[in-house]
């Protein structure tokens, strides 16, 4: 299997059968594992057969190893490779497929429509990763996680957004929206980092202005900052930015008015039951009120029901994603019609 740094791609190939060595600077003793050589720093050699003997291997030592700093590597020569925290090189093995599906890049997107309350005319999709073979069930939320753990949530989130680049052509009219998804976390300089997606969009012709691109996970943004300057370099190139899932910590005119997003995406939770939960018409009343003195677009996100959806029209929200309108496909579909004709 191949593993690729998250930031710079460099590569290293893990081969199936070979050398593992085992090092730590603090020259301490290794348990026995069968047969091993001592190079002259300290570093031990160990012959395994195949990845499961060595992930047996990895096994009887795991938990001395974290705690006494030992690192490790892999090579098919006598010769190590760069070395990498046991831990990390655990979880590398527990989920071989999803890193070799990460470093592949073998993603597709599928698409949900969203629509303009003021008319129910479609106005732009969501671009929602899924596994290029449809034989590969993928939970995303579960992807990213073990991206992150692993060290890959940078090339993970990268051709995620790839992706959902790449799937407009062919699909989406010029002029219809694609809100395509990111995590800010993943972009440690925006100049550089998102050079990559700026590329693919010139490469293909798009017209930047038909893409809108939203931080997820909204409420666990911590440096707000470093938020204001990844949206910058977008808007700066001519795109669109949403913040997703805005709950009551965003939802402030000193917050929104930093940020200056393009649009909010309001969260679930808060459009559930809109039309007869008391506390989810106030905070929607409330983020319409400084939306509208921000010149804001809002989205409702994750309507379920025909009430949630006149209710969410009638106080003044432009735009609708949910199931009531239209389920993610593989292929760009129009909204469900018949449920929209109220």
């Amino acid at each position: 299997m191949k593993i690729a740094c998250a930031n710079c791609a460099v590569t290293m190939k893990y081969h199936d059968t070979g050398y593992f060595f085992l090092h730590n600077n603090q020259n301490h003793s290794v348990p026995v594992m069968g047969y091993s050589t001592r190079l002259e720093d300290g570093t031990y050699v160990f012959l395994y057969e195949n990845l499961k003997d060595l992930y047996e291997k990895l096994m009887r030592v795991e938990e001395l190893m974290e705690k006494d700093g030992w690192k490790c590597s892999i090579n098919c020569i006598n010769q190590p490779g760069p070395f990498m925290t046991v831990g990390r090189f655990m979880l590398l093995m527990k989920h071989k497929e999803m890193v070799e599906m990460i470093q592949d890049g073998h993603f597709t997107s599928h698409l949900q429509p969203i629509v303009d309350l003021s008319d129910y005319s479609l106005f732009g999709y969501e671009s929602l990763l899924r596994a290029g073979d449809q034989s590969k069930k993928i939970n995303p939320g579960q992807l990213f996680e073990v991206a992150a753990n692993t060290g890959f949530h940078s090339m993970l989130d990268q051709k995620a957004r790839k992706s959902a680049i790449e799937c407009r052509v062919g699909q989406v009219t010029p002029g219809i929206k694609s809100f395509i998804n990111f995590l800010p976390s993943t972009i440690y300089n925006p100049e550089f980092c998102l050079r990559h997606t700026f590329q693919i969009v010139n490469e293909l012709g798009l017209n930047p202005e038909d893409l809108v691109f939203e931080v997820v996970e909204t409420e666990k943004i911590v440096d707000v900052e470093h938020l204001k300057s990844v949206l910058d370099v977008y808007k700066r190139e001519g795109m669109k930015v949403a913040l997703d899932d805005v709950g009551s910590g965003f939802a402030t005119v000193e917050m929104l008015t930093l940020l200056n997003p393009d649009y909010v995406k309001i969260d679930r939770s808060f459009i559930n039951h809109c039309d007869s939960d008391a506390e989810n018409q106030e905070f929607l009343r409330k983020v319409m009120k400084i939306a509208g003195e921000l010149d804001i677009h809002v989205l409702a996100e994750g309507i379920e029901r025909k009430e949630e959806l006149l209710f969410c029209k009638e106080i003044g929200v432009h735009y609708a994603q949910g199931y009531f309108i239209g389920k993610p496909a593989r292929q760009a579909e129009k909204p469900f019609a018949d449920s929209l004709l109220v």
